[in-house]
């Protein structure tokens, strides 16, 4: 080996090390899937990230605020997803047992979910144009093709993310899995902070035109990141293989079999309830500082980029405590103390007139959220079989969207509601103003994270947590699964 082939495979040993010091979840790489592959892979969890802050944040201020549109239908709007979510459980059981001419079985769904994005973002520019009043067409078309829209980018990525998380629980080592679909959430939130910085700088002067243009160019990158994510991915069985595979279990005795895991129905009563306290302030923290800070459109934007910041600071730390083997469990119980301190920071901040004490409640929101995911993501997986990833994976984030939509469709209703009986004298002068309302959901969210604290404390001390920090939390993941869960 001559000198150069020694300085050229020293510096390339120094940027493994640093992308494993420096991004949570990298060591998940194995020989089988090494990190090049995993990351091309996690490409569908960056469009999945740039279309949800598309989603929530950056569209529902402009509706709220721009175009005058009531929190309450913008809430609905955000919330239809919700509409499809529950059958994220019905959609990872198929691709698990699904049979195609071609020889895959999550590249399908994974590409039909694409498409239905796609066709969501073709059709959300000309509901905007209606809705913002430059064409005489009737309002009523513009609400209800931007329902459609939102309706179908929302199917698209509960299809997508669903089949591509199993995907990569295919692809993957046994040990290492709930690192790798660890590593693919903290590629989501990476792509959440970049969409949020470029939407920013975007937007930063508003108009329709760019918006529109904006809109384009995500659903253009949206088939590209895919595309490129699913390229001689999956291995394509034969067809001899696949109908000599065995018979799939039908999906109620699937279903069953996961309910009758030990703490199962609790954890993923925890995941919803803490889902929908983490979730409620998604459409209401851009208009809430638009209204009472005064903030622009590419200000308000940004938002989302500290809120996703925080979450990537609660995945590190995250990885931090589980190596320490702390319990999964218990690192979410941690997130979820987080949030209560963020959010009473954030209903502090108009008393103080403070933007930045309200930039450091919503990056504090963000931890806790962080925190929360990873924990309860990891106690999931500790409880995966052979055959039911997909199942499995499509239950948890089928509570979670589920949760999250439903809290959405509430919060913007009950922030409607409060402000105008708040602005009406209902509560007393001392109530009357805009931010009302919002500090209301955002109290709401602190109970309920309280709610979710006093569920979950029964797992903390269960053979079931003692479990998992001997096997979930390992540094080196060389247990996949309890044993327990297996006999189960």
């Amino acid at each position: 080996m001559n000198a150069f082939d020694r300085i050229n495979g020293k510096i390339a040993s120094g940027w493994q090390k640093v992308g494993t010091q420096f991004l949570p979840f990298a060591d998940a790489a194995t020989k089988e899937l090494p990190l090049s592959k995993l990351l091309r892979l996690a490409l569908f969890q960056i469009s999945v990230g740039m279309a949800t802050v598309l989603l929530t944040g950056t569209l529902n201020r402009i509706m709220i605020v721009e175009l005058n549109v009531s929190a309450w239908l913008v809430g609905l709007m955000v919330s239809l997803p919700v509409v499809f979510a529950p059958f994220r459980a019905l959609i990872g059981y198929k691709s698990d047992t699904y049979k195609s001419v071609l020889g895959w079985k999550r590249v399908p769904y994974i590409w039909f979910g694409s498409m239905m994005q796609f066709g969501g973002f073709a059709i959300m520019p000309f509901a905007l144009l209606i809705l913002s009043g430059d064409t005489t067409g009737p309002m009523l078309y513009g609400q209800l093709g931007a329902g459609l829209a939102f309706l179908l980018v929302g199917a698209g990525l509960n299809t997508t993310q669903t089949a591509g998380l199993a995907l990569a629980n295919d692809l993957a080592p046994e040990a290492v899995r709930p690192r790798v679909v660890a590593l693919l959430f903290t590629m989501l939130l990476i792509g959440m902070v970049g969409s949020a910085v470029a939407y920013s700088f975007i937007l930063k002067t508003f108009n329709e035109i760019r918006l529109i243009q904006l809109i384009q160019g995500v659903a253009l990158l949206t088939m590209i990141f895919n595309g490129i994510a699913l390229w001689k991915m999956e291995p394509r069985r034969s067809r001899a293989e696949a109908e000599s595979a065995e018979k799939p279990v039908d999906f109620r005795d699937a279903w069953s079999k996961l309910g009758r895991l030990p703490g199962f129905t609790r954890l993923m009563v925890v995941v919803g309830l803490g889902t929908a306290a983490f979730n409620m302030q998604d459409i209401l923290l851009e208009p809430f500082a638009g209204q009472v800070f005064g903030l622009a459109v590419g200000q308000t934007t940004m938002l989302m980029a500290v809120l996703a910041g925080g979450m990537l600071i609660g995945f590190m730390l995250s990885e931090q405590l589980l190596n320490q083997r702390i319990a999964p469990l218990k690192v979410s119980s941690i997130g979820l103390l987080m949030g209560v301190m963020a959010f009473g920071v954030v209903v502090f901040s108009p008393l103080a007139g403070s933007i930045g004490l309200f930039r450091s409640g919503t990056f504090g929101v963000g931890i806790g959220a962080g925190l929360f995911a990873v924990g309860t993501l990891t106690q999931t997986m500790g409880l995966a079989s052979n055959g039911m990833s997909g199942l499995l994976l499509g239950t948890w984030g089928g509570v979670q969207a589920t949760c999250a939509g439903v809290s959405i469709a509430f919060s913007g209703a009950a922030r409607d509601l409060i402000s105008r009986a708040a602005l009406s004298g209902t509560f007393g002068a001392e109530f009357v103003g805009t931010s009302t309302g919002y500090i209301a959901v955002f109290v709401l969210e602190i109970i309920l994270l309280f709610v979710t604290l006093i569920i979950v404390s029964p797992l903390l001390g269960s053979d079931n947590s003692r479990a998992m920090r001997r096997t979930g939390s390992n540094p080196k993941w060389d247990e996949g699964r309890v044993e327990g869960y297996r006999e189960a």
